[in-house]
């Protein structure tokens, strides 16, 4: 594959660290899932250090960042205790998510539109300290706009609704969506913005998102981890790959090999 063409892959392990902590101990290593990634192909590893610390541990980042050679991608909450802790440790990326007590997992895109000032006072020491800021937000226009005015230079947009809509069947929802994907990657684009997407990702839903073009990166955890389970972390990650540089491929009209 054409290497300007090449769609990056990063790897969330944040649901290793859940399956440790559902007993405790140790295992369920997430540094050694890290580095197991990066063996299989990963481009970068993200993990979600929460208020709560659910999954992710202090100590988890600091092994992550001591294992693998490929950048760490630290999703976080826009609070003074996580820019700390990103100021301290300096990862290659930071991705600013919105992040409630009571949720799963990350339900939504964080709202930018109407929280413009606080925002981008808070990415500006990150920016300052060498790391790339991202923002999770919704595929909307006023949130694109408002992530391009506070000066991020890279969105990751939300695709779960996408994703959720196949899941389930409402096939005209899903195409909807998807469609406001593919539109709002190329507002983000003609802004200046690099663009990213994830959330809820699978091998069935994947190829569309892959094959846009503006999409310079996805980031896929939970999904990844449960194939896990069954076939192992390295033919997991190693399936998903294949899956998105062929979407990559045909889309470009290079040959599949």
């Amino acid at each position: 594959m054409n290497a300007l063409n090449r769609l990056r892959l990063g790897i969330n392990i944040d649901h290793v660290a859940t399956v440790r902590n559902a007993r405790g101990g140790n295992t369920p290593d997430p540094a050694r899932a890290a580095k197991l990634a990066q063996a299989a192909g990963a481009d970068g590893i993200t993990a979600h250090l929460r208020e709560d610390r659910r999954h992710i541990t202090d100590r988890d980042i600091e092994a992550i960042i001591d294992s693998i050679d490929i950048p760490l991608n630290f999703e976080m909450a826009a609070t003074d205790e996580m820019q700390r802790i990103a100021l301290r440790h300096k990862p290659h990326a930071v991705c600013i998510v919105p992040e409630k007590r009571e949720e799963r997992t990350t339900e939504g895109g964080l709202e930018v539109a109407n929280d413009q000032n606080r925002i981008a006072h808070f990415i500006a020491p990150l920016r300052e300290a060498g790391c790339r800021v991202s923002i999770f937000i919704a595929a909307e226009r006023r949130q694109i706009e408002a992530a391009a005015r506070i000066g991020a230079p890279v969105v990751e947009l939300h695709t779960g609704a996408y994703c959720d809509a196949h899941a389930e069947g409402r096939l005209a929802d899903r195409d909807a969506e998807f469609a406001r994907l593919k539109d709002m990657a190329t507002l983000a684009l003609s802004l200046g913005l690099e663009v990213h997407a994830g959330h809820g990702l699978t091998y069935d839903t994947v190829k569309p998102v892959a094959a846009l073009p503006e999409v310079m990166e996805l980031n896929i955890g939970h999904f990844i981890i449960g194939e896990a389970i069954f076939s192992g972390l390295d033919s997991s990650i190693r399936r998903m790959r294949a899956l998105m540089d062929e979407a990559r491929q045909e889309a470009s009209g290079e040959s599949v090999a």
